[in-house]
């Protein structure tokens, strides 16, 4: 079939023609970023934690009284022995914070004392000997703080230790060749802390956008936190027995000591919910960036059906001379989807401009990764299969025009 036809007959409806391209080019810029984002979510939801989550819960506990730091470390002690010997605990640490917990203690790192850029930002989390195996993290070098290492930690106080544990995202990103083990470390101090050990995977208490080049990079200090707000005690069930264990938790505790209080809502959590909540607004950001795509695809749809199908009701006739002069019903097909795939073509050349530039505004401001090739063909091959699709019906019943059509006046 030849172009020049058609091209003749899209300048004679340039307002139409202008108004579908821009709106094809419009929803390709939008839908594979929107798909692109929406990938990035799902991968951010689905990141591994290290932690044994089936069997894991977290308690938030927080003192009536205000108690010293030997005191508060005195009870939490106490604490610690009465959740570890029921029945259905494996083991139980205090913790300043969690993986996921979207909210907690950070410091920058450098390799030597005098550096002035930080090297890294890791995620700190304070535990005693039995933090480890409380999360179900595993050691893969090293060793783990021996009781004699723990300190006690009270409100305000920031110690500096002497060793500590890491995760192998961050022994890779200090020390590259795989010799982080015994090697310094200094949290922004003059005081250096020596790897000890070093564990497989352990995710970072924050979620956010920001935290994604420092995923995995976490420290953990041989601390006990001993101080009455904002403290939390890890809980790791025996294999199948969470709910047994978080039932008894809470009953234990108040039985050990009434003086606190235990949120009945927010208090005490399943791993399950906390990464739940940690993901929430990526999961809605998700289902937000689908339905916008969804949308923009069916009204593009809609435009492409509702023009196609004025132009064949304002060219009846001409289709009907078509006819009259041999066309078949072919040929009146193959037309309109051949004009409709020249429209397309058109929209998806600006489409391409504008995705990358939208993309590169992205990247810029937000601190996204940018808008992979891949994603911009898949909104290629989608806004074709789309207008394809979409001017099919209005084409089919253009073709249906029968050659009597010619002798109507217009």
């Amino acid at each position: 079939m030849q172009i020049q036809p058609i091209l003749a007959a899209l300048r004679r409806h340039k307002a139409g023609t202008l108004l579908i391209a821009l709106q094809i080019a419009l929803t390709l810029a939008i839908v594979c970023n929107a798909l692109f984002i929406i990938q990035q979510r799902l991968a951010h939801v689905g990141e591994s934690t290290g932690v044994d989550e089936q069997n894991v819960f977290v308690i938030e506990n927080m003192w009536g009284e205000q108690y010293s730091t030997p005191e508060a470390a005195a009870k939490i002690k106490q604490d610690m022995l009465t959740l570890r010997q029921l029945p259905a605990v494996l083991d139980a640490a205090p913790a300043n914070s969690y993986p996921l917990r979207t909210e907690g203690w950070d410091d920058l790192i450098t390799l030597t004392p005098e550096q002035v850029k930080p090297t890294t930002d890791a995620t700190v989390f304070v535990g005693d000997d039995h933090f480890l195996h409380a999360l179900g993290v595993k050691l893969i070098a090293g060793r783990d703080f021996r009781p004699d290492e723990i300190v006690n930690m009270g409100n305000r106080e920031n110690p500096e230790p002497p060793v500590t544990i890491v995760t192998k995202a961050l022994a890779d990103k200090l020390y590259p060749n795989g010799d982080a083990l015994g090697k310094p470390l200094y949290s922004m101090t003059s005081t250096p802390s020596t790897i000890i050990g070093i564990v497989d995977t352990l995710h970072r208490a924050d979620v956010d956008a920001s935290s994604i080049p420092y995923a995995g990079q976490v420290m953990i200090w041989p601390m006990r936190p001993a101080y009455p707000e904002g403290l939390v005690y890890i809980v790791r069930a025996k294999p199948g027995q969470l709910e047994a264990a978080m039932r008894e938790a809470p009953k234990a505790l108040y039985a050990a000591n009434r003086m606190r209080t235990i949120d009945p809502h927010d208090g005490i959590l399943s791993f399950a919910q906390v990464r739940q909540r940690a993901y929430e607004s990526d999961r809605g950001m998700a289902m937000l960036m689908g339905t916008i795509s969804i949308v923009l695809l069916a009204i593009t749809g809609a435009g492409i059906v509702g023009l196609t199908s004025f132009w064949v009701g304002q060219r009846r006739r001409q289709i009907g001379v078509r006819r009259a002069l041999g066309a078949t019903h072919r040929d009146i097909l193959h037309y309109f989807l051949t004009e409709n795939l020249l429209i397309s073509l058109g929209g998806i050349g600006i489409g391409i401009v504008l995705a990358v530039a939208s993309s590169t505004w992205l990247v810029t401001h937000y601190e996204l990764k940018s808008l992979p090739l891949s994603y911009v063909l898949a909104g290629v091959v989608l806004l074709l299969l789309l207008g394809q699709a979409a001017v099919l019906v209005p084409a089919l019943r253009a073709s249906r025009v029968p050659p009597v059509e010619a002798t109507r006046p217009v």
